[in-house]
């Protein structure tokens, strides 16, 4: 999991070949401004954009909008209250906030990667037994 208080890397942490810069400009920035990645996520899925059907390149691109757009609705919700509660339990909610999204979000990310590991070896099944 990401550490809240590191902030994502920039694409020079990570190797992105150009053609994936080129094909892939939309998702690529979702992936990198992800919050709820470390930079071995990122990379795990910068690498197998090129393989992943239609149907899963949506998929994460919906979970990645979805997480954006919650924590920017969280930021919104709690932006109002700054001024009610202090600094310090303000970081600790948003942060507990945070905390569940993310968790959220890796079990999709989990489930998405287990079917595409289970679909990848079923390739390469099909492809030893011809």
């Amino acid at each position: 999991m990401a550490d809240p208080a590191t902030p994502p890397p920039t694409a020079a942490a990570l190797t992105i070949p150009e053609e994936i810069k080129q094909k892939f400009p939309e998702i690529l920035q979702l992936i990198l401004g992800s919050e709820s990645m470390n930079t071995e996520e990122r990379q795990y899925w910068i690498n197998i954009l090129p393989i992943m059907t239609p149907e899963q390149l949506k998929n994460l691109q919906e979970i990645l909008v979805n997480e954006r757009e919650q924590l920017k609705a969280i930021d919104a919700k709690y932006a109002k209250e700054v001024g009610a509660i202090g600094q310090e339990q303000f970081i600790q909610q948003i942060g507990s906030e945070r905390r569940k999204r993310r968790e959220k979000r890796e079990q999709a990310e989990s489930s998405a990667r287990q079917d595409e590991s289970s679909r990848t070896e079923d390739v390469l099944k099909e492809i030893e037994g011809k």
